[in-house]
Protein backbone atom coordinates (compact mmCIF):
# COMPACT_ATOMS: atom_id res chain seq x y z
CA UNK A 1 0.00 0.00 0.00
CA UNK A 2 1.16 3.63 -0.91
CA UNK A 3 2.54 5.50 2.37
CA UNK A 4 0.09 8.32 3.18
CA UNK A 5 0.39 11.87 4.24
CA UNK A 6 1.72 12.09 7.64
CA UNK A 7 1.59 7.61 7.26
CA UNK A 8 -1.87 8.43 8.54
CA UNK A 9 -4.24 5.58 6.79
CA UNK A 10 -7.96 6.61 7.08
CA UNK A 11 -10.44 3.77 6.88
CA UNK A 12 -14.25 3.66 6.16
CA UNK A 13 -16.02 0.50 6.96
CA UNK A 14 -19.46 1.11 5.59
CA UNK A 15 -22.74 -2.19 5.14
CA UNK A 16 -25.65 -2.38 6.79
CA UNK A 17 -26.92 -2.88 10.71
CA UNK A 18 -26.60 -6.67 11.78
CA UNK A 19 -23.21 -7.02 9.21
CA UNK A 20 -20.61 -6.33 12.69
CA UNK A 21 -19.74 -3.43 10.81
CA UNK A 22 -18.78 -1.42 13.91
CA UNK A 23 -17.04 -4.30 14.90
CA UNK A 24 -14.75 -4.65 11.77
CA UNK A 25 -14.05 -1.19 12.75
CA UNK A 26 -13.08 -1.21 16.56
CA UNK A 27 -11.13 -4.59 15.52
CA UNK A 28 -9.24 -2.72 12.92
CA UNK A 29 -8.63 0.23 16.04
CA UNK A 30 -7.97 -1.80 18.45
CA UNK A 31 -5.14 -3.81 16.06
CA UNK A 32 -3.32 -0.69 15.43
CA UNK A 33 -3.41 1.17 19.02
CA UNK A 34 -3.09 -2.68 20.57
CA UNK A 35 -0.97 -4.98 18.81
CA UNK A 36 1.03 -2.71 16.40
CA UNK A 37 1.13 0.29 18.79
CA UNK A 38 -0.18 2.95 16.74
CA UNK A 39 -2.18 5.79 17.76
CA UNK A 40 -6.11 4.86 16.49
CA UNK A 41 -9.33 6.87 17.05
CA UNK A 42 -12.91 5.11 15.84
CA UNK A 43 -16.14 7.11 15.29
CA UNK A 44 -19.38 4.82 14.86
CA UNK A 45 -22.76 6.09 13.21
CA UNK A 46 -25.77 4.12 12.71
CA UNK A 47 -28.80 5.21 10.32
CA UNK A 48 -32.29 6.13 11.59
CA UNK A 49 -32.60 2.06 12.59
CA UNK A 50 -29.56 0.19 13.90
CA UNK A 51 -30.86 -3.50 12.26
CA UNK A 52 -30.79 -2.66 8.14
CA UNK A 53 -29.99 0.65 8.43
CA UNK A 54 -26.68 1.93 7.20
CA UNK A 55 -24.17 2.45 9.56
CA UNK A 56 -20.52 2.90 9.08
CA UNK A 57 -17.36 2.76 11.50
CA UNK A 58 -14.28 5.55 10.17
CA UNK A 59 -10.86 4.42 11.51
CA UNK A 60 -7.49 6.68 11.64
CA UNK A 61 -4.13 4.65 12.00
CA UNK A 62 -1.74 7.31 12.61
CA UNK A 63 2.31 7.38 14.01
CA UNK A 64 1.66 10.42 15.43
CA UNK A 65 -1.11 11.76 17.98
CA UNK A 66 -4.39 11.93 15.39
CA UNK A 67 -6.41 15.46 15.91
CA UNK A 68 -9.04 15.12 14.07
CA UNK A 69 -11.02 11.67 14.08
CA UNK A 70 -12.94 12.25 10.82
CA UNK A 71 -12.39 10.41 7.72
CA UNK A 72 -13.16 13.28 4.54
CA UNK A 73 -10.76 11.69 1.76
CA UNK A 74 -10.66 8.12 3.07
CA UNK A 75 -7.56 6.06 1.91
CA UNK A 76 -9.69 2.36 1.88
CA UNK A 77 -13.36 2.12 1.81
CA UNK A 78 -14.46 -1.18 3.08
CA UNK A 79 -18.03 -1.41 1.77
CA UNK A 80 -20.81 -4.36 2.37
CA UNK A 81 -23.53 -2.38 1.18
CA UNK A 82 -24.73 -1.07 -2.14
CA UNK A 83 -26.04 1.66 0.04
CA UNK A 84 -22.83 2.25 2.26
CA UNK A 85 -21.16 2.28 -1.44
CA UNK A 86 -23.44 4.94 -2.82
CA UNK A 87 -23.08 6.96 -0.06
CA UNK A 88 -18.94 7.09 0.19
CA UNK A 89 -17.61 6.80 -3.30
CA UNK A 90 -17.60 10.69 -4.02
CA UNK A 91 -15.56 10.89 -1.12
CA UNK A 92 -12.74 7.97 -3.37
CA UNK A 93 -9.68 9.26 -4.88
CA UNK A 94 -7.73 7.85 -7.42
CA UNK A 95 -5.28 6.71 -5.25
CA UNK A 96 -7.49 4.70 -2.79
CA UNK A 97 -8.14 1.29 -2.09
CA UNK A 98 -12.16 -0.03 -2.51
CA UNK A 99 -13.12 -3.25 -0.79
CA UNK A 100 -16.09 -4.31 -1.48
CA UNK A 101 -18.67 -7.61 -1.09
CA UNK A 102 -19.19 -8.83 -4.57
CA UNK A 103 -22.77 -10.06 -3.86
CA UNK A 104 -23.96 -7.16 -2.27
CA UNK A 105 -22.44 -4.31 -3.64
CA UNK A 106 -21.69 -3.30 -7.62
CA UNK A 107 -19.03 -0.70 -8.05
CA UNK A 108 -19.92 1.27 -11.01
CA UNK A 109 -17.63 3.83 -12.00
CA UNK A 110 -15.60 3.56 -8.94
CA UNK A 111 -12.67 6.22 -9.21
CA UNK A 112 -9.72 3.92 -7.51
CA UNK A 113 -8.66 0.42 -7.66
CA UNK A 114 -10.98 -2.04 -6.44
CA UNK A 115 -10.77 -5.37 -4.84
CA UNK A 116 -13.81 -8.32 -4.56
CA UNK A 117 -14.74 -10.82 -2.20
CA UNK A 118 -17.51 -13.17 -1.70
CA UNK A 119 -17.43 -12.75 2.12
CA UNK A 120 -20.78 -13.20 2.95
CA UNK A 121 -21.66 -16.61 0.79
CA UNK A 122 -18.13 -17.67 2.51
CA UNK A 123 -19.43 -17.33 5.93
CA UNK A 124 -22.84 -18.54 4.68
CA UNK A 125 -20.58 -21.83 4.04
CA UNK A 126 -18.67 -21.44 7.08
CA UNK A 127 -21.96 -22.24 8.61
CA UNK A 128 -22.66 -18.60 10.05
CA UNK A 129 -22.85 -15.43 7.93
CA UNK A 130 -21.89 -13.03 10.78
CA UNK A 131 -18.65 -13.73 10.19
CA UNK A 132 -18.78 -12.06 6.89
CA UNK A 133 -16.89 -8.71 8.65
CA UNK A 134 -14.12 -10.80 9.77
CA UNK A 135 -13.64 -12.40 6.60
CA UNK A 136 -13.70 -8.71 4.98
CA UNK A 137 -10.99 -7.54 7.80
CA UNK A 138 -8.84 -10.76 6.94
CA UNK A 139 -9.22 -9.74 3.26
CA UNK A 140 -8.20 -6.07 4.38
CA UNK A 141 -5.44 -7.18 5.97
CA UNK A 142 -4.11 -8.75 2.95
CA UNK A 143 -4.11 -6.11 0.45
CA UNK A 144 -4.02 -3.04 2.55
CA UNK A 145 -1.52 -3.77 5.55
CA UNK A 146 -3.17 -1.28 7.11
CA UNK A 147 -3.08 -3.37 10.40
CA UNK A 148 -0.40 -6.68 10.91
CA UNK A 149 -2.10 -10.30 11.08
CA UNK A 150 -0.86 -11.03 14.55
CA UNK A 151 -2.15 -7.64 16.11
CA UNK A 152 -5.59 -8.51 13.90
CA UNK A 153 -6.21 -12.11 15.35
CA UNK A 154 -5.28 -11.24 18.73
CA UNK A 155 -7.58 -8.70 18.60
CA UNK A 156 -10.22 -10.74 16.97
CA UNK A 157 -10.09 -13.61 19.76
CA UNK A 158 -10.62 -11.02 22.69
CA UNK A 159 -13.24 -9.63 20.55
CA UNK A 160 -15.62 -12.19 20.01
CA UNK A 161 -17.76 -14.05 21.34
CA UNK A 162 -16.33 -17.09 24.22
CA UNK A 163 -16.26 -20.29 22.50
CA UNK A 164 -16.47 -18.60 18.90
CA UNK A 165 -12.29 -17.79 18.73
CA UNK A 166 -11.32 -21.03 16.43
CA UNK A 167 -14.44 -20.20 13.86
CA UNK A 168 -13.47 -16.51 13.53
CA UNK A 169 -9.76 -17.25 13.25
CA UNK A 170 -10.87 -19.57 10.57
CA UNK A 171 -13.20 -17.06 8.72
CA UNK A 172 -9.83 -14.42 8.89
CA UNK A 173 -7.91 -16.81 7.64
CA UNK A 174 -10.18 -17.58 4.57
CA UNK A 175 -10.39 -13.66 3.86
CA UNK A 176 -6.60 -13.10 4.40
CA UNK A 177 -5.69 -15.89 2.05
CA UNK A 178 -7.97 -15.00 -0.77
CA UNK A 179 -6.80 -11.74 -0.31
CA UNK A 180 -3.01 -13.28 -1.00
CA UNK A 181 -4.57 -15.01 -4.46
CA UNK A 182 -6.17 -12.28 -5.56
CA UNK A 183 -2.97 -10.29 -5.34
CA UNK A 184 -0.80 -12.52 -6.86
CA UNK A 185 -3.35 -13.08 -9.39
CA UNK A 186 -3.15 -9.67 -10.61
CA UNK A 187 0.77 -9.70 -10.34
CA UNK A 188 0.60 -12.81 -12.75
CA UNK A 189 -1.09 -11.54 -14.72
CA UNK A 190 1.12 -8.00 -14.64
CA UNK A 191 3.67 -9.54 -15.72
CA UNK A 192 1.83 -11.87 -18.77
CA UNK A 193 1.01 -7.97 -19.97
CA UNK A 194 4.46 -7.06 -19.47
CA UNK A 195 6.09 -9.99 -21.32
CA UNK A 196 3.51 -9.80 -24.41
CA UNK A 197 4.62 -5.94 -24.83
CA UNK A 198 8.26 -6.82 -24.59
CA UNK A 199 7.64 -9.28 -27.66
Amino acid sequence: MKPTKNNQTEIIVTGFGGQGIILAGRILGMSASLGDHKESTLVQAYGPESRGGACNAQVIISDKPIHYPYVNKPHILVAMSQAGYDKFVPALTPDAILLVDQDLVHPENAPCDHFAISATRMAENLGNKMMANIIMIGFCTAITQAVSTEAALATIVQSVPKGTEARNIEAYNKGFDYGLSTLKGREKRAAGQTGALAQ
